[in-house]
Parts: C-alpha cells; structure tokens; sequence
C-alpha cells in the first residue's frame, strides 16, 4: 500500500472506531452486489472480527448495494446470527432489492431523509445478468389472462410459446423464498420488541404475521412501484408500509459520524473501482 492509500485508510479506520465508540458496536462496511461469491470472504470476514480481544454483542452494518441474490442474503443472515444476538442496519445512501430484504433482518434499521430501501423484486442471474424476477413473471400473467380472455395477439402468442419454464419457475421460487424470509425475520427480529398497541392492547403474535405479510406484499407490488430502481424513503417506509425507522436526520451528532465515515470510504471505492469491498476495524 501506497504512502497516499495508507493515509486514507488511517483515516477511514479513525472514523470507524468513532461509530463504534458511539454506537458500543461492532461496526462494519458493505459496498456491492449481494452475490453468492462473496460467502465464504463474509464469513472469514466476521470470524475474524469476532476473533479479536473487543467483544461486543452487536453488530451494525453500513449498507450499500443494489442488490442480488436472496439466497445469499439468508446464508449471510446464518453467519451475523451465529455470532451476533443483535443485528442493526445503516443506510446512508441505498440499499436495494435483495438489500432491502437483509435490512428486514436487522432488529433496527438507521435511515435519514436522503437514504433509500427499494422494492423487493428478487433478481436471479440468468447466465449473463441479473434480471428481476417480478417483471417476468408479471408480464407472462398478463399474457396468460389476455390468452384466456381471448384477446391475445399473434406476436404475443409467438412470445408466450417461447417462454423458458425452467427458468420462470426459479423466478417463481425466488418471489416464494423472498416473501418467506422477509416475513419469518420481521417478526423474528424488526417486531420483537412490538408488544404493545397505542390503546394499550398486547400485540398478537398473528397480528406480527400479518402486519409482516402486509409489508411483503406491498414491497413486493411490482405494479405499485413500477420501477425496480424506485427509491423509498423514510416517509413512505413509516406511512405506507407501518414499519419503525431510526431517523438520525436531526441527531446532528450521529449524522456527521455517518456520513463522514460512509462518504470517505465509498469515494475510495469508487476512485478504486471494486466492484465489493468490506471495512472493519481489523479489516482493510
């Protein structure tokens, strides 16, 4: 490492150690795809980070990603709650699609005005990118009823006929192990603390699954959003969806911690060009 990269990177360990001092957290630093390569690295990762004399409970994770594979995120999830009782998500800019679902992990989740979560329209890699499942299966459903309502035409027909089933099924499966996961972690870990209604009544354990039912069908509307891209902030998060954000928009303190530490380091990943990259305090 390079005088100059040496520097930056004292720098940015010196920022961590801030958060964690505040938080009395393990804090670590996410950057990329959520893709099922990076396994075995975040496991290394975390075991050696767990490895050392500092022990501490909770583990809080600055998000940024668009997104990935849903089946990693859940082996990811394995890995933190194997070594963690407490798990808590920052996002200072985005965290989309299947990093939405990871934050639905988190027993807390740190947004401001700027930050973003996303639909929850699962991507599966189809030999050369990944696509989201959603638009795929929505646009066959489509043509499925207008083949049943006798108004589909011939070039729509030519594209149905060529469908890979195979392949529609994955998606299928993605969808289901999405709606799963997001559903068994909300009530596992985002609602556990979820005991009393305003009014003063217990909170059921079936009023927990269907609340996180209704965050999952709502997340996964695709015909809502319209967008895979779209960006969901805190407003529509807490107005739309019901769910609990810590909004450190005016916890000045925080906030300069955070975006301090964030936009150092994703501007030396960017000027780097990794594609992934993971920050701990002993990992560089």
């Amino acid at each position: 490492m390079n005088e100059f990269d040496q520097a930056v990177k004292d720098l940015i360990d010196s920022k961590l150690s801030d958060i964690e001092s505040h938080l009395d957290s393990d804090v670590i630093f996410f950057y990329g795809v959520i893709s099922p390569g990076i396994i075995k690295n975040f496991r290394d990762f975390i075991e050696t980070l767990k490895s050392d004399a500092v022990r501490r409970d909770v583990l809080t994770i600055f998000l940024n990603t668009p997104g990935g594979s849903v089946e990693t995120v859940e082996k990811l999830v394995d890995i933190i709650r194997h070594h963690y009782n407490k798990l808590h998500f920052i996002v200072p800019d985005a965290a989309m699609s299947a990093g939405t679902i990871f934050c639905m992990a988190g027993d807390k989740i740190f947004m401001d005005y700027s930050s973003s979560l996303g639909p929850i329209d699962p991507q599966v890699w189809n030999g050369k990118q990944w696509v989201p499942a959603l638009g795929y299966l929505d646009k066959v459903a489509e043509l499925i009823k207008k083949a049943n309502d006798g108004i589909l035409t011939d070039a729509e027909f030519i594209i149905l006929q060529n469908q890979d089933l195979a392949a529609l099924n994955v998606y299928e499966q993605a969808k289901n192990l999405t709606n799963t996961l997001l559903k068994e972690w909300l009530v596992k870990y985002k609602f556990k603390d979820w005991l009393k209604h305003r009014d003063g009544r217990s909170v059921t354990q079936k009023e927990k699954e269907d609340r996180a039912n209704d965050v999952a069908n709502k997340l996964g509307d695709n015909k809502y959003w319209h967008s895979h891209a779209r960006r969901i902030g805190i407003e529509t998060i807490e107005k739309l969806l019901k769910l609990k954000i810590e909004d450190y928009t005016h916890n000045e303190k925080l906030r300069k911690l955070i975006r301090s530490y964030n936009d150092l380091t994703t501007e030396f990943i960017e000027k780097r060009g990794y594609a992934n990259f993971f920050h701990s305090r002993n990992y560089f």
